[in-house]
């Protein structure tokens, strides 16, 4: 089954090239069954590069899904048209009278400021607060999965010694989790971030389980079980080239900045990259969408209740 966007967004002319199946809003009313409604909370820069990345690993997947586009009104991402944004995004003012089966908030290039001094901040509290009771299960990445430990849980985010960048090992930890059945005992996931979550904080709060990390990264996924939040630190969604244009920004803008790891064949900039990751960012997705989503949400979304586990 498809994932239905909106007419005329970018990213339908791209997934049609990859063969993944889109439905418009158009072809989508003649159908009679109830698509799955999943709020993408959009907080990066570069938002059509982003839509695309979620949209092609929400729509490999056998359910039909409708996504809602939402950014924050108190903040105007210089890197987007100002047209896009009026065309597909929604305010949160706008949809928080609405229940969803699934939100995922993205990451956000903003960690080297206290999360408080995000211009943002208030209004993305009173969205991860309105997750709680409106929507079924959220997915936190990166930035927002620090912004979701310290808003719901106290846990602060800590600066590491030089950027974490590259793509590396991880390991399943809690061997029973639905959300990394299927996966190998190793698998590999893109990170690009200046700050990270300790792992004694995390293991130190009630309700909170760690069920994937790195060696290298650290703490990679975490399971909230009471209000049904999980919170990813890495990038699974990226492109080919995401970090490969990240090196280029950041050699251009003279910023100290190493060749990510595990990413270039020999470590040779001059070499394509190498994707390790495509296969089980796909799965991650589809079994977050099957067993935390599909499995367990209500028909009618109004029914919707606060703190169902999906996790045994």
């Amino acid at each position: 089954m498809p994932i239905k966007i909106p007419d005329h967004l970018p990213a339908v002319d791209v997934l049609h090239k990859e063969n993944i199946f889109v439905m418009t809003q158009n072809r989508a009313v003649t159908q009679d069954i109830r698509p799955l409604q999943i709020l993408l909370v959009n907080l990066m820069p570069k938002k059509i590069q982003t839509e695309v990345q979620f949209s092609r690993l929400l729509g490999n997947t056998s359910l039909q899904i409708e996504l809602e586009l939402a950014a924050p009104a108190s903040h105007q991402p210089a890197n987007t048209p100002p047209e896009h944004l009026q065309a597909f995004y929604k305010t949160f003012d706008e949809v928080k009278h609405r229940n969803f089966d699934g939100c995922i908030i993205t990451g956000a290039p903003v960690e080297h400021l206290a999360f408080e001094d995000v211009d943002y901040w208030d209004e993305l509290c009173e969205l991860m607060d309105w997750t709680k009771k409106h929507v079924h299960s959220t997915f936190h990445i990166c930035w927002g999965a620090q912004a979701g430990l310290y808003h719901h849980y106290g846990i602060k985010k800590r600066p590491l010694s030089e950027k974490l960048f590259g793509v590396y090992p991880h390991e399943v930890e809690y061997k029973n989790s639905i959300l990394f059945r299927g996966f190998d005992d190793v698998f590999y996931v893109p990170h690009s971030r200046h700050t990270t979550v300790n792992r004694e904080d995390v293991e130190n709060t009630p309700g909170l389980q760690v069920l994937s990390s790195s060696p290298q990264a650290g703490v990679y996924a975490v399971y909230a079980k009471k209000h049904k939040q999980i919170f990813i630190t890495g990038h699974s969604e990226y492109d080919a080239d995401t970090l490969l244009q990240e090196y280029r920004r950041d050699l251009d803008a003279g910023k100290p900045i190493h060749v990510p790891e595990n990413y270039f064949p020999g470590d040779d900039p001059e070499k394509s990259p190498i994707v390790s990751w495509r296969a089980h960012a796909n799965l991650l997705f589809c079994n977050w969408l099957n067993y935390f989503v599909y499995q367990t949400t209500p028909y009618d979304l109004a029914d919707i209740p606060e703190g169902i586990s999906t996790e045994s």
